[in-house]
C-alpha cells in the first residue's frame, strides 16, 4: 500500500501494542512519547518504524510521525485500535476522487462485541448535509483513532495542538480544516476496530482534560459567546469545574493564538449539538 502509512501515538502501552499492531497491513509509524516502559522494543519487534519523543507531547506526536511519513496520505491509529482490511485501500480510492476532501472518518467498531461507537452513530446523523464534492456526510469532528488524512493539508494546518495534549483534541484540527476551505466527511464504509482496555485508565482525569479542551478549543476558534456557553457547559460536575479551572490557568498564555475560524464554519459548528 505505497499511498498511505499507519501513525500510532502512544506511551507506556507495551502490551496493548503487541496485540494491535499485528493487524495494521500499512507500513506502521509508531510515535512515543517518552516511555518508561518496552514499548518502543515492542513496536520494533513487530516491525514497525519507532520516533522516541524526548517528551510526552501527548496528541502532538501524531505530527511527528506525519512528518516522517512520506506517503500522501496518513491513518492515524490508538495503540488499541486497527483498520479492518480494505478500508485503507477503499480510504485512497477516496481522497483520491475527492480532491477537496482532506479527512475522512470511519465508523468505530467497539470490543469483540463490535458496538457501534456512539461518535460514529453521532456523524451518521451529521446535520451538516453531504456536499456533492464530498464521498459522505460533512463533519466537523472525528475520534483521532478512525481517521484518514492527506497529509500536506494536515501538516499544513498544524496537525494536532501542542496545548491540548490528549482529551478532545480532534475539535480544533477539524475547525482548522474546515476554516482552511477543506472538506471533512464520515464514510461508514470504513471501518476501524477498537479494543480500549478499563485497566490503567481514569476516567475522572480524562473528563477533566475534556471539559478543559472544550473550553481551551471555544477559546482559540469560536466567538465570545461560544466560549461563555462552552465555560457553562462543563459547570454542572466536579470534573468539569476542575477542568474549567485548568483552561482558565492555561488562557493568558493563548492570548496570541486565539484565531476565530469564518462565519460560514462558525454557522457550520453552531448547527452541531451542544454548545
Amino acid at each position: 500500500m505505497p499511498d498511505v502509512t499507519i501513525v500510532v501515538a502512544t506511551r507506556d502501552r507495551a502490551a496493548e501494542l503487541r496485540r494491535s499492531l499485528g493487524h495494521h497491513t500499512a507500513p506502521v509509524i509508531v510515535v512515543d512519547n517518552a516511555s518508561s516502559d518496552g514499548t518502543p522494543a515492542a513496536a520494533e519487534a513487530a516491525g514497525a518504524t519507532v520516533l522516541r519523543l524526548p517528551s510526552n507531547r501527548g496528541a502532538a506526536a501524531r505530527n511527528a510521525g506525519a512528518q516522517l511519513a512520506t506517503t500522501r496520505y496518513v491513518a492515524f491509529a490508538d495503540d488499541d485500535s486497527w483498520w479492518a482490511p480494505g478500508s485503507l485501500e477503499r480510504a485512497v480510492e477516496l481522497l483520491d476522487a475527492h480532491p477537496r476532501t482532506a479527512l475522512l472518518a470511519a465508523r468505530v467498531l467497539v470490543g469483540e462485541e463490535e458496538r457501534l461507537d456512539p461518535v460514529s452513530e453521532a456523524m451518521a446523523r451529521s446535520p451538516l448535509g453531504r456536499p456533492e464534492d464530498l464521498p459522505g456526510p460533512a463533519v466537523l469532528g472525528f475520534l483521532a483513532c478512525s481517521v484518514v488524512v492527506r497529509r500536506d493539508a494536515y501538516l499544513g494546518v498544524g496537525g494536532f495542538s501542542d496545548v491540548l495534549h490528549f482529551g478532545g483534541e480532534e475539535e480544533l484540527l477539524a475547525l482548522d480544516l474546515a476554516a482552511a476551505g477543506w472538506g471533512l466527511a464520515y464514510v461508514p464504509e470504513l471501518v476501524v476496530h477498537h479494543h480500549p482496555a478499563a485497566a490503567g485508565r481514569d476516567p475522572a482525569a480524562r473528563r477533566r482534560r475534556q471539559a478543559r479542551n472544550r473550553v481551551l478549543t471555544a477559546w482559540l476558534r469560536r466567538p465570545l459567546p461560544a466560549v461563555a456557553r462552552a465555560a457553562a457547559s462543563v459547570l454542572a460536575t466536579r470534573d468539569g469545574r476542575a477542568g474549567l479551572a485548568d483552561a482558565a490557568r492555561a488562557l493568558p498564555g493563548l492570548v496570541r493564538a486565539r484565531r476565530p475560524v469564518p462565519p460560514a464554519v462558525e454557522a457550520a459548528r453552531a448547527r452541531l449539538s451542544g454548545y
